[in-house]
This record gives structure tokens, sequence and C-alpha cells, in this order.
């Protein structure tokens, strides 16, 4: 009946055009599956008229023409453009957009198009992934996602990442879920190659993930297999070569040497260097430490499927040696997955993937007092290269960075697998049942040696004693979920999908730790406990076992009228061990909606506006991750002395003092949002409002009374709910693509987030500090109401004294070790008591940035691609402390800018081996640390298809790349990206190891 009133409508309307230029169409739209696609935008081309398909994907239009154009464009689906003929009935077929990847978005426990989403969502491709070619998967999601900030915690191969959205809201533990495929895991195991896609939760969006939602969470999609895909054969690989992408400016010998004689006569002592010729330039122990280093990575990946079954299978193998220390410092990654998908009947589906992953590191001393790099940039530039400091000049913690790397001797392997099993049963079409068990087991070895050795008199590094530390770690998880899905239209109008179900996570494990001494010809090869023959008096071994659960019931319902007001409403009941009987149980509710004003008449007809939403969410989610497996009970991890008859013996003791009454941290979260695509698809732009209340934070070194014990060795204060902080701000991200002629496509996009951190309350303590600055001062940085996260909390200079009259005139600064002198720094009267003094400490830096962005850029022109990523971050201050106060020590080339007399600098003070109250902490060791950092540029060209026919091969392109290959950064240090990921104190540069740059030559090759 259909088909013979389009013949009819056909044949009247080809007899009335011969009468009026004008007719009607009619037609239909469906997607590569055959299957109808209902709110298509149809426009007529260069007209500001049209209309939308309805349920079953028809459409009609009237006042049309012969040659007039139609465009049909849809949310994940390529555009498309048909000409009118005398055909009156249409029927198009939408491909789905390959390039939009981010169109199908993974929300937890199932999946929705990106126009139904109405939380805050961020999406990272495989083939932002493949551009990027990231060592480590964190590092992809750097300049990629707006609200995402990754901080490496050193270069070092195998070291680290940090992940932090929308900032830092807990004093303790900042990092978010991992989920891959399911089931919790860790992202530092992970092959980059593995990984399809990258979903990140940033708002009440994650609240189905309520027990550790708080901190956003980050959802892994691996590779799988496609149905009805013949055998492909995938094989990449890249060799590397790495160096270092910053240094630090030191004194040469002859400028040492000159400012050491200043500084001691500044003291009236004779000058150590009475005659500097011929000292020239030295030894640059900075250079000697670096080296260039190499690199490669190969991947192998066999995939296809059949009608029922789709299989993925591959294999990697990673090496990365380091650019300080070379082969002591470097990192070996392995890995061996599978994944499987069987039909087995019209209800049930199983599938199941499985990653082994073996890690092999070896690592140098980095990141404090007395690190190799710290070494390197003290250690004065007058002595050889094999030389050690056998006099003692350069104080306790300066010895040869070179025989430091020579003596160090480490080890750290890992063996872990991890996976899923996943079985649907599809009763009806409306509803499904998933029954998923994933896991985790590791197990992990590490040694270290310490040899009999002697770098000078009274150097901390000393050992009189050959000793051997070794470790056994092991860690499993299993995480199970049982949940139904019902998804349902009512009518054409109403559609709605619940979810409901339970999921039971379980953490459990242990740690072995032994040392020996004596080892047998002081040799690494010998170094085994159980060929050492030393003993000692204190214990020289620890262990640990802990065993953590989990029970949640979950439960979400999404309902959307006419496809354009949505809305979705969660509830999740969770209990974890971590917390007392009474506290155990938490409730996390959120609600999220939307509405598509782009469905709306008032905008159907827009040329310009293809797509519209605005999204508002608001929840509760739980955080119960501070550091501690429980913290309403106490540990035997302590240890004491007793007294048994008449003698001393050392034991254990109560650990960290308990708290029944803890509870759960709470994360209250409001996000409102705005999708907009325009001008067919071209311009994407999302944006987001957002604010994060973390109330009842688990704070713990709260003071409390010392009858309790907690200060015993190895025991503490107890953990409580003690704190609120907000994060808020505004987050949003362009994207613009267009296809300029049939060889020439681009895509540009920008990202940024504006972020303002504050702590709202500190119960029980004025301030919980963190941090070290220095030898013997005060913790630098603090956690206080009024003020950010991990603020810097110290002396405000205001220049430098030029002259005596300038400093009888100043309120006296004795009590900060000495009086002041000229040339000293003028530190500022806070209080305006009349003194200087630890009362006019105040804040003078922040660590969190104010803002952070990337810029990412790419291209294709014929067989060539092109692509570059750009990652900013402004506002965030770091501390310099990888400089040794001693008057012997090498100094950073900005000492040449010192003050030397009246009007000579007001910026860096006067050298002297005296007593100054120059070396307290201030802002003058405080250092804006903003930066803009182009992460990678790669050149691409793929072969025609024409040379690969005769030899078997699909598709082969090479490539070149810079990872890394410039930090725009009025920063002194190595790194100002760097961060040992602590909440408080994070900010605090000890000599970070700096990220390496790495040039790359790759091959992509397909069978």
């Amino acid at each position: 009946m259909k088909k013979f009133t389009c013949f009819i409508i056909a044949l009247f309307g080809g007899v009335l055009s011969m009468f009026s230029q004008s007719f009607s169409v009619e037609g239909n739209v469906v997607d590569n599956n055959n299957l109808p696609l209902p709110g298509v935008n149809v426009l007529v081309k260069d007209q500001s008229r049209g209309t939308t398909t309805d349920f079953d994907g028809n459409f009609a239009l009237a006042n049309v023409s012969t040659g007039d154009v139609l465009q049909f464009s849809y949310v994940g689906f390529v555009s498309q453009e048909v000409t009118i003929t005398n055909d009156s009935f249409i029927e198009v077929m939408l491909q789905t957009d390959a390039g939009a990847l981010d169109e199908v978005v993974v929300i937890g426990y199932g999946t929705q198009q990106r126009r139904d989403v109405t939380g805050a969502v961020s999406v990272v491709s495989s083939k932002t992934i493949d551009d990027l070619r990231p060592i480590k998967i964190e590092q992809a999601l750097q300049g990629t996602a707006a609200g995402v900030n990754v901080l490496p915690s050193s270069g070092a191969p195998g070291a680290g990442i940090n992940i932090n959205i929308r900032g830092i809201a807990s004093n303790s533990v900042n990092g978010p879920l991992v989920l891959i495929d399911g089931y919790q895991g860790d992202l530092g195991t992970l092959n980059p190659n593995d990984v399809e896609s990258i979903s990140i939760l940033k708002d009440a969006q994650a609240a189905i993930y309520g027990i550790a939602g708080a901190n956003g969470v980050v959802l892994i999609t691996t590779k799988s297999g496609s149905k009805n895909t013949a055998p492909t054969i995938q094989y990449d690989a890249y060799l590397g070569i790495q160096e270092t992408s910053r240094k630090v400016p030191l004194l040469n010998a002859t400028e040492y040497a000159l400012l050491l004689n200043e500084a001691y006569a500044n003291n009236g002592q004779p000058l150590p260097y009475p005659n500097v010729n011929g000292l020239g330039e030295g030894t640059n122990f900075q250079d000697a430490v670096f080296d260039t280093a190499p690199m490669q990575q190969h991947n192998l990946t066999l995939s296809g499927g059949s009608e029922r079954v789709t299989y993925s299978v591959g294999g990697s193998h990673l090496y990365q040696e380091g650019i300080v220390g070379a082969e002591k410092s470097d990192f070996t990654r392995s890995t061996a997955r599978f994944n499987l998908g069987i039909d087995i009947s019209d209800m049930f589906d199983f599938t199941a993937n499985s990653i082994y992953t073996n890690i092999d590191r070896r690592s140098i001393n980095e990141g404090g007092l007395g690190s190799v790099l710290f070494n390197a940039l003290n250690m004065a530039p007058t002595f050889a290269l094999d030389q050690e400091d056998l006099q003692g000049r350069l104080g306790n913690e300066i010895i040869n960075p070179l025989s430091q790397i020579q003596n160090t001797f480490n080890d750290y392997n890992l063996n872990k697998f991890n996976g899923s099993f996943a079985l649907d049963f599809t009763p009806t079409s409306e509803l499904t049942f998933t029954s998923r068990i994933g896991y985790n087991l590791s197990l992990s070895k590490g040694k270290d040696f310490a040899p009999l050795i002697s770098y000078g008199p009274g150097k901390v590094f000393n050992n009189t004693r050959s000793q051997v530390n070794q470790n056994r770690i092991n860690d499993n998880s299993y995480t199970y979920d049982l949940f139904g899905t019902y998804d349902t239209y009512f009518g054409d109008d109403h559609h709605l999908t619940a979810t409901g179900g339970m999921t039971v996570i379980r953490n459990w494990g242990d740690g072995l730790f032994a040392s020996g001494f004596d080892v047998p010809n002081n040799s690494w090869d010998f170094a085994d406990i159980s060929l050492t023959t030393g003993t000692v008096d204190d214990k020289p071994n620890s262990s640990y076992v802990y065993d953590i659960r989990k029970l949640s019931f979950f439960g979400r319902v999404q309902y959307d009228y006419l496809g354009k007001y949505l809305i979705s409403g969660m509830i999740r009941r969770d209990a974890s061990t971590r917390f007392g009987p009474e506290n155990r149980v938490g409730y996390f509710p959120s609600a999220t909606a939307g509405w598509i004003l782009s469905e709306e008449d008032f905008l159907q007809d827009n040329a310009s506006i293809t797509f519209l939403k605005i999204r508002g969410s608001y929840g509760v989610l739980g955080n119960d991750e501070a550091g501690s497996p429980q913290f309403y009970r106490s540990l035997l991890d302590g240890q004491a002395t007793y007294v048994f008859d008449g003698l001393l013996v050392n034991g254990t003791a109560l650990g960290r003092i308990p708290n029944p009454a803890s509870g759960w941290e709470e994360s209250e979260k409001i996000n409102f949002g705005v999708d907009l695509r325009m001008f067919n698809n071209k311009l994407d732009i999302t944006a987001d409002l957002f604010r994060e209340d973390r109330k009842n934070l688990l704070v713990a070194g709260i003071p409390v009374s010392g009858i309790l014990g907690g200060g015993a060795p190895g025991a503490g204060a107890p953990t409580v709910n003690a704190g609120t902080t907000r994060n808020e701000g505004l987050e949003f991200a362009v994207r613009y693509s267009d296809k300029i002629a049939d060889d020439f496509n681009f895509n540009v996009s920008y990202n940024a987030t504006f972020l303002r951190n504050e702590v709202v309350a500190v119960n029980g303590t004025e301030f919980v500090p963190g941090g070290n600055f220095g030898v013997g001062q005060p913790q630098p940085a603090r956690f206080q109401a009024g003020f950010p996260i991990g603020y810097f909390f110290g002396y405000k200079t205001d220049g430098i004294f030029q002259s005596q009259a300038e400093v009888d005139a100043h309120p006296s600064q004795a009590a900060l070790g000495a009086p002041a002198a000229p040339g000293d720094l003028r530190y500022v009267d806070i209080n305006g008591d009349g003194v200087i003094n630890t009362d006019d400490r105040t804040n003078i830096g922040n660590p969190i940035p104010k803002a952070i962005m990337g810029i990412n850029l790419s291209f294709d022109y014929k067989n060539f691609d092109f692509v570059s990523y750009t990652f900013a971050s402004l506002g965030n201050d770091m501390v310099r402390n990888y400089e040794r106060n001693q008057p012997n020590v090498n100094r950073h080339a900005y000492i040449m800018d010192r003050w030397t007399g009246p009007g000579t600098s007001n910026e860096v003070p006067r050298v002297t081996t005296g007593a100054t109250s120059n070396m307290v902490f201030s802002d003058y060791y405080v250092e804006d640390a903003s930066y803009a950092r182009i992460q990678t540029v790669q050149l691409g060209y793929t072969l025609p298809e024409e040379y690969l026919s005769g030899l078997g091969v699909s598709r082969l392109r090479i490539y070149a790349s810079v990872n890394n290959l410039y930090t725009f950064t009025k920063y002194r240090g190595f790194d100002p990206a760097a961060s040992s990921g602590a909440a408080i104190g994070g900010g605090i540069d000890y000599g970070f190891y700096p990220i390496p740059r790495i040039y790359m030559a790759g091959i992509n090759l397909n069978f």
C-alpha cells in the first residue's frame, strides 16, 4: 500500500510539474544496519527551512523543486546531501561517523548516544591515543579532555602519574575511580594500544559509582573484534631517542670560585680561591648525568569475527631507558591480552577479556635531598668527574652523582593478571540481565642493595655495612556485578530505560619486608638475604595484611519524551568495611536532566544550529579512600620497647589511634551545561559551570591528647571527619572540523578549565601542615580554612635592603636567625607589631592552577597526516627546593644577578658564609610555575593502495614525531608540571626528574 501510494504521488507529481515548479517530497532515513533513524535533520540547502524524521525515519517536505539539494544530518553520523530529481520518494542511508567515536558514550552500567547524555562527560578516542603515542595511557588525557589535569610525579621511566578531575577536593586521595571494561583496574599497567576509548565522568553522572565516584570516574573500553570480518593483523612499532627537555643553568668553575671568594670576603674570611686562573669551565655534573637514551615499542594484534563470534588477541613490548642513569633507570613493560565475544544463542551473549602485564623497573634516587639530580646541581664544578668530597666541604648530603649512580642497585618486578567475564541474558528485546566478574591478581617483588662504601666524612650515604632489602607484595581484588536493564518505548513519544543491580567488591593482599646485612663480596651479584651473615639489634623485617570489602545496590531510571526532554535519577547504597558498623552504610542519590532545544519548532528550521541541548545535574557521591584499610580499629603495626626480666626488648604496639565514629566523605556536585553543534556539525561546543562541596573530609593528623599514645613510633593521630572544601569553575571545549577540498580535511580543538579552590572548614585544629623545605624548617604547606588546599605559608618579601639606613628604619628581623644587613632580603611586617617573627608568615603561593587548557590541531592532505597537541597550566606556583644552603655548593646561574652594593639588585640577596635570615621559607623561593608545553608533533604518510595490493598489505603508514618538544615557562626548575601527588605539599620541587624529549619514528602495518 505504501509503495502504491508513493507511485500515485510520483505519477501525479510528474504531471503537475508541467504546470508548477514546486511539489512535495517524502522519504525514509535509515542507518547502515537498515534501522530507521528518528530525529534526523532534513534541510533544504541554502534555505532556512526543513523538517525532521519521525520515529520510523520518515519525513515529508513541501514546496521543493527539481534540482534542490536536501541536507541530512544526525549526531554521530556522516552528513549526506541528496539532489531532488523527478522521483518524489527518497531513501537515504546514513553512515556512522567513524571519526566521532565519542558519539557513543559509556556512562556506567550502560551506554548512551552523546545527544542523550545529561551529565558532564568527556571522551578520548583511540584516534587521539594513536596520535599521541603515549607511553602510559594517563598521558593521553592531558590537554584532550576538559577538566582533567595530568601531573607526572617524575620523568623517570615507569614513574607514577597523578590525575585530578576538576581540581583537588580531598586532603588525602584525589585520584579517580578507574574501571576497565567494567571492573576496577589500574591505568599504570595498561598498554595504550589496547584502549578503544576513554570516558571521563565528572559530575553527578558518576553517582552510579557512588562508593568511590567523588573524585570522578575514568571508564576504559578495550579493543574488540567485529562481526563478519576477515582476520586482520595489525603491527605497530616505533623507535625513539630521548634527551632531557630542560636543564638548569649553573655556574662554571671560574664563576663558582669568584662567587665563593665574595661570600668568604663578605664574612671576613680568607679567600678559598686566591688564584682563579686556569679553573676554566670545570666539570658540569648536570651534563655528566644526562644522556641520550633509546626506547622502543612493538605491538601486534589479531582481530576479526564471524556471525556469532568476535575476537581480538594481541601482545606488546616496551623498553625505555632513563636519561639519567641509563639502564639503572629503565622500564620494561610486556603485555598479552585477549577479548572474546560469543553469541551463544538469541538470548545469551558471552564476553571475556584478560590482560597479562609484566613490568620490570630499576630506578635511581630522585625527588629529595641527596637525590642524583640534587647532587648534580649542587656538586662543585671544581671537582673532577671521578673525585669525591673527601674533606666534607659540601655538607653531609652532597656526593658525586656519578658515583651515586654507579653504586645504585635495585630491581622491581610486577606480574599482573586482570580481566572480566560477562554473560548477558536477553529474554525479550526490551530486557537484558548482565552478570559480570572482574578480577585483578598481582604479585610484585623488589630488591635494593646498599654496598659498603664511604663518600667522605659525615656523608649520609656512607655505609659501614652492606645491606640488602627485599620485599614481596601480593595485591588482589575482584568485582562482581549483577544488574538488569529494561529499555522500552511507550508509543512514539515516551522512552524509558531502567537499570538496577548490585556490586560486590573485595580487595585483599599482604606484604612482607626484610633486610639482610653483610652481603658476600659486597656485590649486587650476591645480594640476597639468604646469603647474608650479619645481624642487628633492631627488628629487620615487617609485614602487613589487609582485606577490604564493599557491597552496593544501585538503581537508575532514564526517561525522555519526544526525544527532546530528558531526565534521569540514580540512587546507590554502599557499605564499606573501612568504617565501623554504625557508619558503614552510605546513600548517594543524584538526578540529571536535559532539554534538546534543536528539536523544538522554533529551532528546527534554523540553518546554522544543528544540535542544541542544555542540561543540569545534582548529586551526592562518596569517598572512602583516605590511605588506610580501616579507620575504626587499630593495627599492631607500631613499635615499642618493653622491659622483661630487667632487659629492654623491642616489640610491636598499637599503630594509628582508631576512630569508630569515622564515616564517609561526601561530595555534593552541581553542574549546568550546554552542548551545541553548528554548521552541519562542523562546529562543536560544550560548556559547563560546576561546583563541588566536599564535606566530612577524612583528615589524619588532627592533634589529640598525648595520653592516647599517638606520638609513639609507628602510631599517629586518628582519622576523623573534620573538613570541608569547595571547587567551582567553568570548563568548555570547542572543536571545528571541515573538508576544504576532496584531498584536505582539518580539525582544530580547544578546551579550557577555570578553577577556584578553597578550604571552607577544618575542625579540631587551625591547620594541617605538609611538605618539607630545606633542613629543620617548619613544614611550608597548609590545609587551612579560607585558603586553597596546600597553599604555601611563609614570609613575604619586599625587595632587598640597599643601605644600613634602610635596615635601621625597618622592623628587626633578628628573630629569624640573624640581624639584617644591607643586601639581605627585606620581610614584610604583616601584623604591624614592629618586629619580624613567625607571626608575620602568610599566604605566599598556590600550587593549584587557576586555569588549564589544551589546543590541538590535525589535518589530512592526500596521503599525508599531521597532528599537534599543546597543553598549558596557568596561575600555579611551585617551591624551589633543589638548592642546598651550604656555603661551598654550586649555585643556579641567577645568582650572578645578586646584590653587590646599593642599587645593584632588588631581587637576589648578597652571598656570604655568615649567618643571615635569607634562608627562611619566603616567597623568594616560590615561583610562578605557569607553562605551555608542545606535547606532540607528528607527521605521517600512508602509502597508496596500488603499491600494496601485490604484497598482501592493506595499509602501510610511516610517521615521525616529537613528544614534549618544548616547554614555555619562567620557572627555573626542571619541570613546572611535576608533582609528588600529595594534596598538601605536592607543589614543592625537590629536584624533579625532567620529562624526556622523545624523537620517534614508527610504522603502522595492516594485513
